[in-house]
């Protein structure tokens, strides 16, 4: 009973993971044919230069972005497991069949800061959550992925090449004005997929060295009623063991901190960075802005 109750669960969330990249190519597909498409932007990626071709030849996006998938999808077929190659194929199909059937749509705008804008929002939310899901929409992607097997380059300094170079394509054919709004919707398409994948900075997390980590601890759980984490490092420098303090604080509560740590010890060494995803005792998740 107890091993059908698994089986149950993981096909659910099988299940749900297909559902939410479907929701994510719709989304994607929407952003190319309200936006991107009709109005000339091509912010590289296979979709940019099946629309470039649209534009030169008048074949159909998503089957443009299929032909061009399917070779990479039979290279990576086995360099790259089968499970992500399986439900990148499924998104990369989904996209295509999805943009061609809703190329009826009329464009929401003919302005194309609003186009290279909106378009750049609703595909990073797509393409976010088909990553985030465990699979892609395929085209550069899977091209980088393949491409670092090879060349031993990192996938991110690919895809900065094949995007610039498609769209400098598109620059050459649309003109130079075309290619810099694509040059913003690349930009926003990046900075939304990675908000889709990592969630709102709700959280600040503190590391924190002094000679008085006892007090200041005692402050912070008085005080804050935060948790602290002790751990021992050693300065390489001097070779003396010291204190270091973890805490983990809403972003509101930063300058609180800061002043408790002044107060108490001013020269103690402090570093803040953002915290993504906090979950446990006291903390509700992403949702929950502490």
């Amino acid at each position: 009973m107890r091993k059908m109750s698994s089986n149950r669960t993981s096909w659910q969330l099988v299940v749900r993971d297909y559902f939410l990249i479907t929701v994510g190519a719709l989304l994607t597909a929407l952003a190319l044919d309200l936006f991107l498409v009709p109005g000339k932007i091509a912010a590289g990626g296979v979709s940019g230069l099946a629309t470039v071709f649209y534009h030169l030849f008048g074949f159909h996006v998503g089957v443009t972005m299929l032909v061009i998938n399917v070779p990479l999808f039979i290279a990576g077929w086995r360099m790259i497991g089968r499970t992500f190659v399986v439900r990148t194929f499924y998104g990369a199909v989904m996209l295509s069949v999805l943009t061609d059937a809703l190329a009826f749509l009329p464009a929401l705008t003919s302005d194309s800061l609003l186009a290279a804008l909106w378009g750049g929002i609703l595909s990073g939310i797509g393409i976010g959550m088909t990553l985030k899901w465990g699979g892609s929409t395929g085209g550069t992607d899977l091209a980088a992925l393949l491409l670092q097997r090879f060349f031993r380059i990192s996938v991110g300094q690919t895809l900065l090449v094949i995007d610039f170079a498609i769209i400098t394509f598109a620059g050459i054919v649309f003109g130079a004005e075309l290619a810099l709004y694509a040059l913003i919707t690349l930009f926003i398409t990046t900075r939304v997929i990675d908000l889709v994948q990592e969630g709102m900075v709700y959280a600040k997390a503190a590391y924190i060295i002094s000679d008085h980590a006892e007090e200041i601890s005692q402050a912070v759980l008085d005080k804050m009623a935060r948790g602290v984490t002790s751990f021992k490092a050693t300065g390489m420098w001097t070779k003396t063991e010291r204190e270091v303090l973890f805490i983990i604080v809403a972003r509101s509560e930063i300058a609180t901190l800061k002043q408790i740590v002044s107060r108490i010890d001013p020269r103690a060494f402090m570093v803040i960075h953002d915290a993504h995803e906090v979950l446990g005792e006291g903390f509700k998740g992403l949702q929950n802005p502490y």
